[in-house]
């Protein structure tokens, strides 16, 4: 079985390492690019064909927001929006980036407690999982 290749757009070095980390535990997956803003990520799109993308919404240059139309334009792949602005009560962003075509989003973890960061890679890791099954087709810039 071959892994999922997951592309990680994110502008935390910090953030970025510990995704990375835990992606990359798991045996279904690999981390095969990454890119700390929306400008970056979307120039590697097309040459690195990942299966999904991980994207935080706050970034410099070009946003998740941003990012996400951009993607689901140009190269369809399914997008798993991971953000402090992304928790249950920003609904505003959660609907903005759904509706620009993110299939999911999951909130950045807040504290980094062993137990606590064990279930966010568990979650983490089944949600990157189950979008790599999903297909996703082009929504056009309006």
């Amino acid at each position: 079985m071959s892994q999922i290749k997951v592309l990680l757009v994110e502008d935390s070095p910090v953030a970025m390492n510990i995704y990375e980390k835990m992606l990359n535990s798991s045996k279904y997956i690999e981390v095969i690019g990454k890119a700390r803003n929306g400008k970056e990520g979307l120039d590697l799109v097309p040459q690195l064909q990942p299966d999904v993308i991980c994207t935080d919404l706050q970034m410099p240059q070009m946003d998740g927001l941003e990012f996400t139309k951009q993607v689901m334009a140009n190269y369809p792949v399914p997008i798993l929006v991971l953000s402090n602005a992304v928790q249950k009560t920003d609904t505003d962003n959660i609907y903005e980036v759904m509706k620009a075509g993110a299939v999911d989003v999951m909130a950045k973890p807040q504290t980094a407690g062993t137990a606590d960061s064990e279930a966010v890679e568990k979650e983490l890791v089944t949600k990157i999982r189950v979008l790599s099954t999903k297909r996703v087709s082009a929504k056009p810039l309006t």
